[in-house]
């Protein structure tokens, strides 16, 4: 019996069943050119924050490519494929065998996505890019992403990047391109793609969920241009919750020990994983930010704040890696901040 079925990226709205890409027109432009000047480069490494239209951009690029097998007759200014293409088809059904994925797994038994992207789901490359292209063009494999690939499975994908077959592709999207091995990134040609404006995400968001309602100021300031972290905030306990902490910091030091650890009590069950995370990251994303605005008029402020972000990033990484007790490190998080708080006030 397939599973798959089960998996919850299988929406209409995953990057593979996307057939339009917003704010992204440079990049698009930079993968047209390469393709049809006869020296395409065999792998690249889509950069940028998440939910900008990496991922949409890859199989948008996949598409093209499969469609177009021979660059030389290619007068297409854009990558755009028709979703009544064969070759679009076959890729939105999962099933074209000269396109591999390699995506962290999703487990039948827990109904869950695993965390990592694991050496046997990597090793799945060699064996592919072994085999002729079973259609006589390209063979094209997407990583999705490759800030989840573990260290066996770097080393796995490393062999097949160091020794490319011909007509091979090689597409990796990256949120935090500076993770990976250094020998990975040697091998690619890096693309950085852009944060999109608040008018684009907005359009997005609305087409991939028109019901959502957006705190436009809250999630202009939140969503950090990315349509994905924007429906996040808008759909999830997440956004909700962080809007509460906000309130508690507007407060001031301090803070309320009550829905603090109200707070952190929901955020520590393991039902509310997404949230955590989410929390966590708009947590860094606000204490950065304001290290940034203390920096024009108290440096050693705005140091301390950073140097508190890369703590809260550090503790974080920490505590999934060993399963440590997530109250203890939201508690710890905020009250280091509460302390800063309370120092700024006393300076």
């Amino acid at each position: 019996m397939d599973d798959a079925s089960e998996d919850p990226r299988q929406t209409p709205h995953h990057p593979r069943a996307r057939y339009v890409l917003y704010g992204q027109e440079d990049a698009e432009r930079s993968l047209l050119q390469a393709y049809t000047s006869g020296r395409m480069h065999h792998a690249w490494l889509l950069c940028g924050p998440q939910g900008i239209g990496k991922a949409t951009l890859a199989y948008r690029f996949a598409r093209f490519v499969l469609a177009n097998p021979q660059p030389e007759l290619v007068s297409s200014d854009e990558l755009y494929v028709a979703p009544d293409h064969p070759v679009a088809r076959r890729i939105e059904a999962r099933g074209h065998a000269d396109l591999l994925t390699l995506e962290r797994p999703f487990d039948p038994k827990t109904k869950r996505i695993k965390s990592i992207i694991d050496v046997a789901q990597a090793r799945r490359a060699p064996g592919f890019y072994a085999h002729t292209a079973a259609e006589g063009g390209w063979r094209v494999c997407i990583v999705d992403a490759a800030d989840d690939l573990n260290g066996e499975a770097a080393n796995a994908l490393l062999k097949c990047l160091e020794e490319p077959p011909m007509r091979s592709l090689f597409l990796l999207v990256a949120h935090s391109p500076g993770r990976l091995l250094a020998t990975i990134r040697s091998r690619c040609i890096a693309l950085q793609l852009r944060p999109l404006d608040a008018r684009t995400v907005s359009k997005v968001v609305h087409e991939v969920a028109p019901q959502t309602v957006l705190d436009d100021g809250f999630v202009a300031e939140f969503s950090a241009g990315s349509a994905g972290r924007a429906l996040q905030l808008a759909s999830s306990g997440a956004g909700k919750k962080f809007k509460q902490f906000i309130d508690i910091l507007d407060a001031g030091a301090p803070f309320d020990r009550k829905p603090v650890w109200a707070l952190c009590d929901y955020l520590a069950q393991r039902k509310n994983d997404e949230d955590y995370h989410l929390f966590c990251d708009l947590l860094q994303q606000r204490v950065m930010s304001e290290a940034e605005g203390q920096a024009a008029n108290n440096i050693a402020q705005a140091a301390r704040l950073a140097e508190h972000a890369c703590d809260i990033s550090h503790s974080i990484r920490r505590a999934n890696a060993l399963n440590l007790d997530r109250r203890e490190v939201l508690l710890d998080a905020i009250e280091s901040l509460e302390r800063i708080k309370l120092d700024q006030r006393a300076a």
